[in-house]
């Protein structure tokens, strides 16, 4: 009876050695089927939007702020030409989700500019000799910009791309993922813009060789602000560039263009500018009727934010 106790006593440390054998054989089988951790990292990309008080702005911001909520690691930079900062857009973008800096200046026009002025920017004639005055959204980059060298002055990340966006434009969500590809500036096509079907960068041997556009095709970068984006660095590098009032409207690209990059420096994206990813699209104007003019006048609606 003792010797079956004692050969049970062995059986017993012969399987306990045995499990232990086959498991630490095991192990590198078992650690193998571990995949190592892959980045996530993707660059900032910093929007810069200028927007002013009209009828349409808050559904032109709605729509615009709901597509960048699918930008992963978006900041907006929305500034507004306003003396104060208004509660619709800074309502608009707490409720957005979104990162976002809301920034304001207001537009103090030359007291030479004149409504024929304005018509003649609008539509970009040949005549004109002092449309600057009609160039939108200067003070407001500028701002921005401002801003921004400020905040990568003090982020421990400082890489990412600089995006100039206007309010009432159409984007893909592919052109967000062109700009992670960014050394230092790239461009692409934009649609509806400039009298075209589409205004493009000529591209030959994967070099920017020229520009397909129509209007004033002599400017130094005859590409529209929905066009490109820059590295984020770059306006570290280079603190004296901003856009200008004193050019006319129309070469504020090639203002801004003009102090971070040479044609050469310009990089060709979406499929060697083949692709549109942003369309220059503008929201017509409404026509609201005068309530005081009407029969039966409508009840009140002063209370309701549009």
């Amino acid at each position: 009876m003792p010797f079956v106790n004692i050969k049970k006593q062995y059986l017993a440390f012969g399987m306990l050695v045995f499990v232990v054998l086959f498991l630490f054989n095991s192990r590198p089988a078992i650690q193998c089927q571990f995949t190592p951790e892959v980045s996530t990292y993707v660059p900032t990309i910093y929007g810069i939007t200028p927007t002013y008080a009209r009828l349409a702005q808050k559904a032109d911001l709605t729509r615009l702020s709901q597509t960048l909520m699918l930008v992963k690691n978006f900041h907006w930079i929305v500034i507004e030409d306003s003396e104060t900062k208004t509660s619709l857009v800074e309502n608009l973008l707490k409720e957005s989700t979104l990162k976002y800096t809301h920034l304001n200046v207001k537009t103090h026009k030359s007291k030479h500019s004149t409504v024929m002025d304005v018509n003649i920017c609008v539509f970009k004639t040949e005549t004109i000799t002092t449309s600057w005055y009609c160039a939108s959204g200067v003070e407001q980059r500028n701002v921005a910009l401002n801003w921004l060298r400020g905040h990568l002055k003090d982020s421990d990340d400082k890489r990412g791309a600089v995006y100039f966006m206007d309010d009432d434009n159409t984007y893909s969500l592919k052109v967000f993922d062109e700009m992670r590809k960014i050394k230092k500036v790239g461009v692409w096509p934009v649609g509806i813009v400039g009298g075209m079907r589409v205004e493009m960068p000529l591209v030959t041997d994967g070099k920017v060789s020229g520009f397909n556009a129509v209007w004033k095709p002599f400017r130094p970068f005859p590409i529209d602000m929905a066009g490109f984006a820059i590295n984020a660095t770059l306006f570290l590098l280079h603190p004296e560039a901003k856009f200008s009032r004193k050019v006319q409207s129309g070469f504020q690209e090639s203002e801004i263009l003009k102090y971070v990059a040479t044609k050469d420096d310009l990089e060709p994206l979406a499929e060697n500018c083949t692709k549109v990813y942003v369309w220059h699209t503008r929201t017509q104007k409404p026509s609201i009727l005068n309530p005081k003019k009407l029969k039966h006048p409508p009840l009140p609606d002063d209370h309701i934010e549009v």
